[in-house]
């Protein structure tokens, strides 16, 4: 495969965009190289400026879950296109949409729409402590919610301990009232459940997405929100990735737990910026105009976005992909293993429901400090073969793989056929 124009829109892009990409991990940093530029997408595949053809495996990190411009989506985007673009008004599309991710989630009476994932993490924050009246948030080493500066937080140098700011530019005022915590170590929130009064609620991830796929063990959920509850806190599910990608609804309701509060983006908005938090009606009624926790925004719910998130939806319902997604992920994650055991290439492979992703450790990794023995080295040449042969994949070993319902047979051929050739040359390292 040849790069030359990707590699040209890259020197360009240098000039008026900030490492000439709009979002970091797009740069490519973990992996070496530089960052390919997409020119279209049609179903399963996605094709870049030299005229590459990939199977996605990226699908925008999520959102395509019906794979790219499906025509059910793209005719409702149409529509609503031509009435107009934003109002700075209600709209019957936001009632609608809202209906459908109301009945999606047990226990979720209203939901707000947002832009992003991010505004809805950050408001479903603020509805947390709103609700409670207390100030403190827990979150998980290796869960990332947002760039919010109360949330961009690293581990200090024990789990009980106070985070330290995680950027540059957040000051550590800004994370004063964060706390870290270990996933899967209900030890570790117990910890400052004794410690501290103050905790309003602790923010989770059903399913870790962005160390890599980690699952919780055993009943860490269930117990976590027996313990959250029991102090007075209420849970957050930060559902933004997960969210009607292993059932039509949450993670956390195949997982047996039901969040006080739900965080969502992605999927239901199609692709369009979307996100949204939810909750029943005590907690919800907070929110202003009901209640004194204020939060707005110019365009959320906006017509294009709701259309998309309706009929993307109105589709996944109709085609329940995940019995489908099962399979495809059980067969890409017989393909990995197989082939690193083919190769002698120490391997891992984590999956639930349409998102999976391989660590190329020894080490079962379930929290973020087992996900770091990963050797990156490794899946840098490991990605550049998948994508020399046809697999785009997230260019970093700590971003979950996305499955679509778009893709067919014949792309898990070429899956294969790449992922062998991957890793031989991984084992020629």
């Amino acid at each position: 495969m040849k790069f030359s124009t990707s590699e040209k829109l890259y020197q360009k892009g240098l000039k008026h965009l900030v490492g000439a990409v709009n979002s970091p991990v797009r740069a490519f940093s973990s992996v070496g190289g530089n960052p390919l530029f997409i020119k279209k997408a049609k179903g399963s595949k996605i094709v870049d400026v030299d005229g590459n053809e990939y199977v996605d495996l990226v699908v925008s990190y999520g959102p395509m879950i019906l794979g790219h411009r499906h025509k059910a989506v793209e005719k409702s985007a149409r529509k609503a296109l031509k009435n107009g673009y934003s109002f700075g008004a209600s709209t019957e599309a936001e009632i609608e949409l809202a209906k459908i991710v109301c009945d999606a989630f047990p226990e979720m009476d209203k939901v707000r729409f947002v832009n992003s994932g991010t505004e809805a993490v950050l408001s479903g924050i603020r509805l947390a402590r709103a609700y409670t009246g207390k100030d403190k948030i827990i979150k998980f080493s290796g869960c990332y919610h947002g760039h919010q500066d109360a949330l961009l937080v690293a581990a200090g140098s024990g789990l009980a301990t106070l985070s330290l700011p995680g950027s540059k530019g957040v000051p550590e005022g800004a994370v004063k009232n964060t706390l870290i915590a270990e996933y899967n170590n209900l030890e570790s929130v117990k910890k400052h459940f004794e410690n501290d009064d103050n905790i309003a609620g602790v923010i989770i991830e059903p399913i870790g997405g962005n160390m890599g796929v980690v699952i919780p063990q055993n009943d860490f959920l269930k117990d976590l929100k027996e313990l959250v509850n029991k102090n007075g806190a209420v849970l957050i599910a930060d559902e933004v990735m997960t969210g009607f990608r292993s059932t039509f609804g949450g993670a956390q309701e195949k997982l047996g737990v039901i969040a006080d509060i739900t965080c969502l983006g992605k999927v239901i908005g199609g692709g369009f910026p979307v996100g949204a938090y939810g909750a029943r009606n005590e907690i919800m009624e907070n929110v202003a105009p009901l209640g004194g926790m204020y939060q707005a925004g110019t365009l959320s719910g906006n017509p294009i976005a709701m259309a998309g998130g309706i009929s993307t939806l109105t589709e996944l319902k109709r085609q329940n992909p995940y019995e489908k997604f099962d399979k495809i992920g059980a067969a890409l994650e017989a393909i990995l293993l197989n082939a690193a055991k083919k190769y002698s290439v120490d391997l891992v492979v984590n999956r639930f429901g349409s998102m999976m992703n391989p660590f190329f450790t020894k080490s079962k990794v379930t929290n973020f400090k087992e996900a770091q023995t990963s050797d990156t080295q490794k899946f840098a040449v490991f990605f550049w073969e998948m994508i020399k042969n046809g697999v785009f994949l997230p260019p970093s070993q700590f971003e979950a793989w996305f499955l679509n319902s778009a893709i067919s047979n014949k792309d898990i051929k070429i899956i294969a056929n790449a992922t062998d050739k991957a890793m031989l040359a991984v084992s020629k390292m």
